[in-house]
């Protein structure tokens, strides 16, 4: 004879259904039967006795929906002399659209679910036999929810106003500068670059700085530091010596024809970096400076520049520009000519790369080099690209071979 148990439920109400007949082995977690009870019992008493024994639905993974059972179990507990509406109902075959969800047939866990996060029972699509909602089906809706309204928050931030925009007045170094660069829309520019090696600069710069005699001398001029700067600018005012074209600017009068003045000073402009923007100090007289003056002056010009204290007067009568942009970084530029000066240097960020020289016994070897990228623009209205090509070459020998450009230093 089988063991009998007694299993006491925790709610009051009328059993509806039995999912097992006798001697069935019921899976572990799967519901025994279904109860309807009264709408006023507590749905959260199965939190509170969660030891005892109950009908309530236990979900491990892989077990969330009852096992079927057959019909003949309904029969046996169904009363012979009156009828049951409520199955009667079920067993008929709907001839009308279905009827609403009842909570009586929910488990109470699913009942609180719903009541917790104020759910109507007809929202929700059960998945159980026959329908039924089990507790994944209201977790399911209710992720589907919180994901509708993390969607619509998303484009409701999409659709807020954007920022305005904001009009500011040019500074007078803009406005200025407005003004050189609309002249310089007319002029046809031609560019030209080349690469200087400046290996022997850099191996005379720091011997110069390692001398105490060569520093002290620097320091008594005014100059804390020798950068290359200096020696290009000589280096230049060398090459214009030879190709004076390079050193001029273009008149052109009303009523008369166009006409070139070659300048006899070599005043050169060094376009400079500041907080309120680009500014151009100009260096007189570059052909009687030395390569000490010329570093005290440019540190002179700088230090104005940064401070906001240069004069109107400081900045007129460049007759040539150079461009140190490669201190901040970049090779090769395309810089712009300011009229009425016919042409502008821009030296780009020195690098070190490996180049093929020939030997002491005519082998080749490779060997570290520091290259200088030089752009040069000029107006192609009066000089033509081998004058210039003639002019930047005549620049890099004085530069490749520095020791000679101190020969010619006043």
């Amino acid at each position: 004879m089988a063991n009998r148990i007694q299993i006491t439920s925790r709610y009051d109400g009328t059993i509806r259904k039995i999912n097992y007949e006798v001697d069935d082995m019921a899976a572990v977690g799967a519901p025994l039967m279904d109860i309807e009870v009264d709408d006023h019992d507590d749905p959260t008493a199965d939190d509170k006795k969660a030891s005892s024994p109950s009908t309530e639905e236990i979900e491990p993974a892989g077990l969330g929906e009852p096992l079927e059972r057959p019909n003949a179990v309904a029969e046996q507990i169904t009363p012979t002399s009156t009828p049951d509406p409520v199955m009667q109902h079920q067993s008929q075959p709907p001839s009308t659209p279905a009827a609403p969800k009842n909570h009586g047939t929910l488990l109470p866990s699913v009942r609180h679910l719903l009541k917790q996060h104020n759910i109507n029972l007809s929202e929700v699509t059960g998945t159980g036999k026959g329908g039924r909602v089990l507790k994944e089906d209201v977790q399911k809706h209710l992720a589907a929810k919180s994901l509708s309204h993390d969607s619509r928050g998303i484009q409701q931030s999409h659709t807020t106003t954007p920022p305005e925009d904001v009009i500011v007045p040019l500074t007078p170094v803009q406005n200025q500068m407005y003004q050189s660069m609309t002249q310089s829309l007319s002029i046809p520019h031609f560019l030209y670059t080349q690469t200087v090696n400046v290996t022997e600069l850099t191996s005379l710069r720091k011997q110069f700085l390692d001398n105490p005699k060569a520093s002290a001398q620097l320091t008594a001029s005014g100059a804390k530091k020798l950068s290359p700067l200096p020696f290009i600018v000589k280096a230049l005012s060398q090459a214009v010596t030879k190709y004076p074209m390079l050193n001029s600017s273009l008149v052109h009068e009303s009523g008369e024809k166009p006409r070139l003045a070659l300048k006899g000073s070599h005043n050169i402009g060094i376009a400079m970096d500041t907080p309120k923007g680009l500014v151009v100090p100009v260096i007189e007289d570059v052909q009687g400076h030395s390569i000490i003056s010329l570093a005290a002056e440019i540190e002179r010009l700088s230090a104005l520049a940064r401070e906001g204290r240069l004069s109107p007067d400081s900045m007129k009568g460049a007759t040539m520009l150079v461009s140190n942009i490669g201190s901040i970084g970049g090779q090769v530029v395309a810089p712009i000519i300011m009229s009425p000066m016919v042409m502008i240097l821009a030296v780009g960020r020195s690098q070190k790369v490996p180049v093929f020289e020939v030997g002491e016994h005519g082998k080749k070897e490779l060997v570290e080099k520091e290259q200088v990228v030089f752009s040069w623009s000029a107006d192609h209205r009066v000089l033509d690209g081998a004058t210039v090509a003639r002019c930047a070459e005549e620049m890099a020998f004085w530069l490749e071979n520095v020791n000679m450009l101190g020969l010619s230093l006043v």
